[in-house]
């Protein structure tokens, strides 16, 4: 998707390092999400596709307690959502690309 709004604004590029940054300070990579309380927040924060990811490999190789299966299940969803919205996207302008390039 990236790549498909790249050619049409230019500013994109300038922008998705930051919007990364960004994303790894939301992703429970150096702390646990246990730190959310109330499992509704917790689901909610399941809408990032990467907590699924992260606490599942802590359960399968730390041992800890297995993850929500509603936070699993959100963050798949949400993943699956990103996916086709971009392939659509990008199925969409690809012919114009030539023209824009």
């Amino acid at each position: 998707m990236a790549g498909g709004l790249n050619v049409r604004f230019r500013d994109v590029k300038h922008v998705v390092p930051f919007l990364t940054q960004i994303w790894l300070y939301a992703t429970p990579v150096v702390y646990s999400s246990d730190i959310i309380p109330n499992p509704v927040f917790k689901t909610l924060y399941g809408l990032n596709p990467m907590v699924g990811v992260v606490e599942g490999f802590r359960w399968a190789l730390l041992g800890l307690p297995q993850p929500p299966l509603a936070v699993v299940a959100v963050s798949a969803v949400a993943a699956l959502l990103i996916l086709f919205t971009g392939l659509i996207y990008f199925y969409r302008t690809e012919p114009l690309f030539a023209d824009v390039v």
